[in-house]
């Protein structure tokens, strides 16, 4: 037999109504579902999505012009994370562009500075 509850889970009213109640309103029931997922630890899915969101906003905000150079000290304070990458193109040079989307960067250290070339995905990068 299911135990009956007599209290909302949330805030600890007192029930009233259909007998199979667990919250007192609309607004309870949806603080305890909130509460609840946010003690859930993050799936690792979610992580990397939410990184590789991070870094193609990231790489399209510095790269308005379809090649652009930024330090990478300037894209790594804003949260960007190198070592997530959705493919990577090699050009003919042997550079390998490692890219998000359709935003690629390339690691590069220029006048003792670490930098990245940003660019963005061309159809002559298909073949």
């Amino acid at each position: 037999m299911r135990r009956l509850q007599k209290h909302c889970l949330n805030c600890g009213k007192k029930l009233k109504g259909r007998i199979d109640k667990k919250y007192c309103d609309a607004r309870c029931k949806s603080a305890n579902q909130y509460k609840v997922e946010r003690e859930r630890p993050e799936r690792f899915y979610n992580k990397v999505d939410n990184q590789l969101r991070l870094n193609r906003r990231l790489l399209k905000q510095y790269n308005r012009a379809g090649k652009a150079i930024v330090r990478q000290s300037v894209l790594k304070e804003e949260g960007f994370d190198p070592n997530f990458f959705t493919h990577y193109w090699k050009n003919q040079k042997g550079d390998v562009y490692l890219f998000v989307y359709e935003y690629g960067f390339l690691s590069k250290r220029e006048n003792d500075n670490d930098k990245f070339v940003l660019i963005k995905w061309q159809n002559y990068m298909n073949y």
